[in-house]
């Protein structure tokens, strides 16, 4: 498990582990979209329906919740009742994000009268870890998307030069670090139950970074972009939102 004192960017995986995985590979996102347009899961059929219960979906880093509209619908047609971020870009200062959506998850809650899944997607995992481990009395469960729970600046080179660039931007110098508060909120045992979904081929997190002893992990196939639309984790999301209900 990642340590409770504030993280800072570390060497990462070898250099082979990421030649063995190109940005190439990511193209694969819109082949991935493709089926799962064509399965009928997508559809509804053969999925447990949802009685109206609440998911507040959140984008990964530089992504805004037009990254999550497919999710979204589906949600929507299988049932349950999602929510969004209200992140148009997922590159602020993470415990600023978490205030923020501490404010849409008690909208979610206050709305429907019921604890709230909080699924997030790659950094949007992050943030879904420590929110509810900040307010699990409102949480029922979190499912992350190629999630770095164990380490958050395990990525590949190019991504960590882009959150440098970020910080940089944002007037943040020296060692890429997150918040003190924040990384133990992370690095804490979950307070919900906590599945993190993940790719041995995702070309940008590290995968074995979202794997921890203290959470459910799953491996499916496919990219990292393309876990937001990937049939295989559709699947998923319908059987541990169904079993939560």
């Amino acid at each position: 498990m990642a340590s409770a004192a504030a993280r800072t960017e570390s060497s990462g995986a070898s250099v082979w582990h990421w030649l063995s995985r190109p940005l190439l590979l990511e193209g694969r996102a819109g082949v991935e979209r493709l089926a799962l347009i064509g399965d009928p899961l997508f559809r509804g059929q053969g999925v447990p329906r949802g009685k109206g219960a609440p998911v507040l979906l959140i984008p990964g880093l530089m992504a805004g919740d037009w990254s999550l509209t497919m999710l979204s619908g589906w949600l929507r047609r299988i049932g349950y009742a999602p929510f969004e971020s209200g992140l148009r870009v997922n590159g602020h200062e993470s415990e600023a994000t978490v205030g923020m959506l501490g404010r849409k998850l008690h909208q979610a809650f206050a709305e429907t009268s019921q604890p709230v899944t909080l699924v997030g997607h790659s950094r949007g995992g992050m943030l879904a870890a420590v929110l509810a481990q900040r307010q699990p009395e409102i949480v029922r469960q979190v499912i992350t998307l190629g999630s770095p729970l164990n380490d958050p600046f395990a990525v590949s080179p190019l991504t960590r030069m882009a959150i440098r660039s970020l910080w940089l931007r944002g007037g943040v110098t020296g060692p890429l670090t997150e918040h003190p508060r924040f990384q133990r909120d992370l690095a804490a045992r979950p307070r919900v139950p906590t599945t993190s979904m993940y790719s041995r081929s995702d070309a940008i997190v590290d995968w074995r970074a979202c794997m921890r002893d203290d959470v459910r992990c799953i491996e499916v196939r496919g990219s990292h972009i393309g876990l937001a639309a990937n049939r295989e984790v559709y699947r998923e999301i319908a059987g541990l939102l169904r079993i939560s209900t």
